[in-house]
């Protein structure tokens, strides 16, 4: 008999129940991101419609089945078209291809490969790989495009820890940098700080910092004209490097020559020294009696002429403004001898008219060539005609006249006084346009004036020679110098400039080679000379540079007058 079964025992169900073991392999391989495995006996019928978990489906009928997309026309129009723009490409290339000879074609695939059917892709590589970018920077589009084309900063391989240490600088035992001592603290200054020192002292002596110095300055729209320029230029080869036109500090380069009296030697103290205003020669004249000319060519200097005056120690002579004549005056006498050196005659001048001096000795001549100035007794001072040599009228100063000269347009007089006051004079209306105390100045000595019209140069019983502005000469009654030269301990006897206003002669007769060569604008002077060591310059009397500056001269107490070549001025 038959056991009776409970009927929900005998039921089977639809979808039983997965095994424990298998589901817990289903669950990590669902973590794992896995797909179960199937085996390779058993697919599901997709094709008949069946789903993966459920009874099979049965197929759509034809009729309700959804017809596949067809391309609209504008996509078959945009297609067209660059399939025609890709047949014009390879036809205007197979045309300029027949033109060019193999050689050419062979280096083409060399260089950019096999690109024949597709142009986009030589373009591709020739521009490289681009860098993306961040849409929120705020430089511009070239500035980006400029830092990604330079590479990543790369670190130093290694780094020497001596490099970072501060190294010192002496500043006492170099003649070069002892100069730019302010104080004495500073005998040792770091590389840093010598740095920021020479470019302070660059700028002084340039007056500011020059335009090519400047780099804040950016270019403005207007120098992209100038850039096709600057193409041209670098596209042509030349000579572009010139020396620079301005006299540099420090070391004047200069070279002794023979003496401009070797032809004549002479024991007897050379009183004057002065170059030719328009010819190559120089005039030397002494307390021998006698003014001689000389050719100037820095080897022998051929002597051209001599003029003895008897019983005549010339004090001073010099040469008239257009050179035609020469004056002289002597140490005892009140007679002023013209040589006239057109005519070769000499014409002694034995008295003026309304002049009552009874030794004329120094005297100044104006440089535009109209007028002799006398300095006399009393503090008087004597304005003459330089060519009828008659007296137009005279000035007068408190003291006694120490020296005079006349501006560079010949419109004003610059007198030093013996109480250590300087006075200016109009010389048409030959009245006192100002006067001042020249400062630190006990008495004064001698007085010099720039050929550019900028400098006053005065020399006192002290050594000190202070260099004013002319301006502030004519309108301030207490003028402060621009710079005080303290390199002399004796007085300063002789003042003279170069005709270019960029060296500054100082002498004293006072001491051996007290004799000084200050560049100007930076009022430094310049360390090689004189040559303390030689010491064949002995007492100085006289000085003078020649029309160019290319040459020096100076007369001594030995008979003897000097000359140096200075090689920065090519001409004489």
């Amino acid at each position: 008999m038959r056991s009776e079964v409970p009927r929900e025992r005998l039921r089977f169900s639809s979808n039983p129940t997965m095994p424990p073991e298998r589901k817990r392999r289903m669950k990590l391989d669902r973590r794992a991101g896995a797909k179960p495995k199937r085996k390779p006996g058993r697919r599901p019928d997709w094709k008949a419609g069946a789903g993966p978990g459920g009874p099979p489906q049965k197929a759509a009928p034809s009729s309700q089945r959804k017809p596949p997309a067809r391309p609209s026309a504008a996509a078959a129009a945009i297609a067209v078209a660059a399939a025609e723009e890709r047949r014009l490409r390879q036809r205007n290339r197979l045309t300029l291809e027949e033109d060019k000879p193999a050689v050419e074609r062979c280096l083409e695939e060399l260089v950019f490969g096999d690109v024949e059917d597709d142009e986009d892709e030589l373009l591709r590589r020739l521009r490289g790989q681009r860098v993306q970018r961040h849409e929120d920077s705020g430089d511009s589009e070239v500035e980006n495009e400029a830092k990604g084309n330079f590479p990543p900063q790369k670190k130093p391989v290694w780094v020497d820890e001596e490099d970072e240490d501060e190294e010192m600088v002496d500043m006492v035992n170099n003649r070069f940098r002892k100069d730019m001592m302010k104080n004495a603290s500073e005998s040792k200054l770091s590389k840093d700080n010598l740095k920021k020192r020479l470019k302070e002292e660059f700028q002084h002596a340039m007056g500011g910092v020059p335009a090519w110095a400047e780099t804040n300055k950016r270019k403005s729209s207007s120098d992209d004209e100038s850039e096709e320029d600057e193409d041209d230029l670098l596209q042509r080869t030349g000579n572009f490097v010139s020396t620079s036109t301005s006299l540099p500090r420090g070391i004047l380069k200069m070279k002794n020559c023979q003496h401009a009296n070797a032809e004549r030697p002479t024991a007897a103290r050379i009183s004057s020294v002065q170059f030719h205003p328009g010819a190559q020669i120089v005039m030397v004249a002494g307390l021998d009696n006698a003014v001689s000319l000389f050719q100037v060519d820095g080897k022998t200097n051929p002597k051209i002429q001599s003029i003895y005056l008897e019983r005549f120690p010339i004090f001073k002579a010099c040469f008239s403004a257009n050179g035609e004549e020469v004056l002289a005056t002597s140490t005892h006498s009140k007679v002023l001898y013209v040589y006239d050196m057109l005519a070769g005659k000499l014409i002694p001048v034995h008295q003026v008219r309304g002049l009552k001096e009874k030794i004329v000795r120094s005297f100044e001549v104006s440089p535009d060539g109209s007028f002799l100035l006398i300095n006399g007794i009393a503090g008087y001072l004597h304005l003459l005609s330089m060519k009828t040599k008659e007296l137009i009228g005279s000035m007068k100063i408190n003291g006694r006249v120490a020296a005079s000269t006349f501006s560079s347009d010949s419109k004003k007089v610059y007198t030093s006084s013996g109480d250590g006051e300087v006075y200016v004079w109009d010389v048409n209306s030959r009245k006192c346009l100002n006067r001042f105390v020249d400062e630190g100045s006990l008495y004064g000595l001698s007085i010099a004036t720039s050929r550019n019209g900028q400098y006053v140069a005065c020399g006192s019983n002290c050594g000190v020679v202070n260099i004013y502005n002319q301006d502030s000469c004519l309108q301030e009654t207490n003028p402060k110098p621009t710079k005080a030269i303290m390199n002399l301990v004796t007085g300063v006897t002789s003042l003279t400039f170069n005709p270019t206003t960029e060296i500054l002669a100082i002498a004293s007769e006072k001491m051996k080679e007290a004799v000084r060569l200050v560049h100007l604008p930076s009022c430094t002077v310049f360390s090689n000379f004189p040559v303390i060591k030689k010491k064949n310059i002995s007492h100085v009397h006289t000085m003078d540079f020649s029309p160019r500056s290319g040459y020096f001269a100076l007369g001594n107490e030995k008979g003897k007058a000097l000359m140096y070549r200075l090689h920065h001025y090519s001409d004489f």
